[in-house]
C-alpha cells in the first residue's frame, strides 16, 4: 500500500477494524493514519496504537489524501458540510455507510471528488470480512488500490456496479444479524431440552463454520447440499418441511427487501 495520508472521521468498530488490519499487516506506517472522533477515549486508544489524531473534522480533512467517512448515515450531512471547504478535487472520499451513494457525497461536498463506496460487515473485526465495493470513474488506479487493500487485508472484497450497492447491504452488510438470530433460536431450543448452553453454542458455531466451507468448497449448490442432508423419511426432512410450510425462504426474502428499502430511504 502506497504511503498516502489516510484519515478516518469516526473511530468506531468499523474504523478500528480497518485500521487494525492496516497496522497488523504493516500496510501503512501508523504516522500516515490520522483519526478524528468526538469521543476522547477513542482517540486515546488510537494514539496508543501510534496513530495520529486530529482536533476536528476540518483539521483532519486538510491533511488527509484519502478520507474514510466512518460515521452513521444520519451524520453525513453535518460532516460533509464541515469538510467541504477543507478538501480539493483530488481528495479521495470513501463512504462506508448504508445507503450513502457517491453522488450523495459529491453533492454534500459540492465537488466532483474521486470516491469509493464500500459496504463492509462486522466480521471485518476478526479479519473475516465480506466487503462489497464500487468506484467512481474519476479515481486513479493507484488510489483505488489503496482503498481496496484497506478492506482486502481483513477479508474478501467483491466489486459491484453502484446500482447494486443498496441491495448488497442485505446480502453481506446486515446479514450477520440474520445468522445470529438463527444461532440464538437453535441454542435456545437446545437449552429448552436440557443441553448446556455453552455446549450447544459450540456445536452451532462449528456447524455454521463447516456448512460455510461446504458451500464454498464442495461445488454443490445450496439446494443440492440440502438434498444431501435430507434423507427420505429421516429427521432433517421433517425440520425442512416445517420451515418451508411456514414460508421461511419468503420471510428471509421479505426481510432483505425491507433492508434494501431502508437503504434507499437513507440515501435520499
Amino acid at each position: 500500500m502506497n504511503e498516502k495520508k489516510i484519515g478516518f472521521i469516526g473511530a468506531g468498530n468499523m474504523a478500528t477494524a480497518i485500521i487494525n488490519g492496516i497496522l497488523v499487516k504493516n500496510a501503512q506506517k501508523p504516522e500516515n493514519i490520522v483519526v478524528f472522533d468526538l469521543d476522547p477515549g477513542k482517540l486515546e486508544l488510537m494514539r496508543n496504537k501510534g496513530v495520529n489524531t486530529a482536533s476536528s473534522c476540518e483539521a483532519l480533512a486538510k491533511e488527509a489524501d484519502i478520507i474514510v467517512l466512518a460515521v452513521k448515515p444520519q451524520n453525513y450531512d453535518e460532516v460533509l458540510g464541515s469538510i467541504r471547504n477543507c478538501i480539493n478535487e483530488n481528495t479521495v472520499v470513501v463512504t462506508i455507510a448504508a445507503g450513502i451513494s457517491i453522488e450523495y457525497v459529491r453533492k454534500g461536498l459540492e465537488k466532483n471528488v474521486p470516491a469509493v463506496r464500500v459496504m463492509p460487515n462486522t466480521p471485518l473485526l476478526l479479519g473475516k470480512g465480506a466487503t462489497a465495493m464500487c468506484r467512481s470513474d474519476n479515481i486513479c488506479d493507484e488510489d483505488f488500490d489503496i482503498v481496496y487493500n484497506m478492506f482486502a487485508l481483513s477479508g474478501d472484497v467483491a466489486l459491484l456496479d453502484e446500482s447494486k450497492m443498496n441491495a448488497v447491504i442485505a446480502v453481506n452488510g446486515s446479514s450477520p444479524a440474520y445468522i445470529y438470530l438463527f444461532a440464538k433460536a437453535m441454542t435456545d431450543y437446545a437449552v429448552s431440552v436440557g443441553i448446556d448452553e455453552k455446549t450447544a453454542l459450540t456445536l452451532v458455531c462449528k456447524t455454521f463454520e463447516g456448512s460455510a466451507e461446504m458451500l464454498r468448497s464442495s461445488g454443490d449448490t445450496p439446494e443440492k447440499l440440502i438434498e444431501k442432508v435430507c434423507s427420505k423419511g429421516g429427521t432433517t426432512i421433517e425440520a425442512m418441511n416445517v420451515l418451508r410450510n411456514n414460508n421461511v425462504e419468503q420471510i428471509i426474502s421479505d426481510a432483505m427487501a425491507a433492508c434494501t428499502a431502508r437503504a434507499e430511504e437513507l440515501g435520499k
